[in-house]
């Protein structure tokens, strides 16, 4: 159980306090602090996957901390985003993407009640709609300006702006869509009598 994939998931999850903590500290760099640790915890998923495969230690209690983390990092993120724009194309699509995540998790527990959980396995429209949120997600978050930016990266805030704008649009896209798809492959079982 406590393999180094399973510690660094772990780890993603006390990164959630760190987060939210660094988000709202009165500090002028506070978006950027938070967007950092949220990149970290991005990265660590990748890193988290790629190490099980590499050394043979994928677990059944990975297989289901590692969503769940993900579930959390991104839900308290979408919420903080819903709560600092306060405008309604992104409360609507904040809400759209936390309501899928609700959707999926018991529709998945339901297949795997009529032990067809793999008819709606993770498919490549889900993992696009992930890349996308992450990246949206992660530029919503830092809100890039003047200051931290243009000294690191010498990159007009305006064009990173638009591109988070882009990217969160498009997972809001991808999340109705892949919902649909999911439901649609389920269908069957759902309408059948028991």
């Amino acid at each position: 159980m406590w393999t180094i994939p399973n510690q660094i998931t772990l780890f993603r999850i006390v990164l959630i306090p760190v987060f939210i903590l660094v988000f709202y500290l009165p500090v002028s760099w506070n978006h950027f602090g938070a967007f950092v640790v949220f990149w970290f915890a991005a990265i660590s998923d990748a890193l988290d996957g790629y190490l099980a495969r590499k050394l043979n230690q994928s677990s059944s209690f990975g297989a289901f901390i590692d969503p769940v983390a993900d579930k959390l990092m991104v839900v308290c993120a979408l919420a903080m985003l819903i709560q600092d724009y306060n405008v309604w194309y992104i409360t609507i699509s904040g809400a759209l993407m936390i309501s899928r995540e609700v959707f999926i998790s018991a529709l998945r527990e339901f297949m795997s009640s009529r032990g067809k959980r793999d008819e709606i396995a993770v498919s490549s429209m889900g993992k696009y709609k992930t890349a996308a949120q992450m990246l949206g997600i992660m530029g919503l978050i830092w809100q890039p300006n003047y200051d931290i930016p243009l000294i690191l990266f010498n990159f007009p805030h305006e064009i990173l702006m638009f591109l988070a704008y882009g990217f969160y649009s498009l997972a809001t896209v991808l999340t109705f869509m892949s919902m649909m798809n999911y439901f649609k492959a389920a269908w069957p079982e759902l309408k059948a009598n028991n």
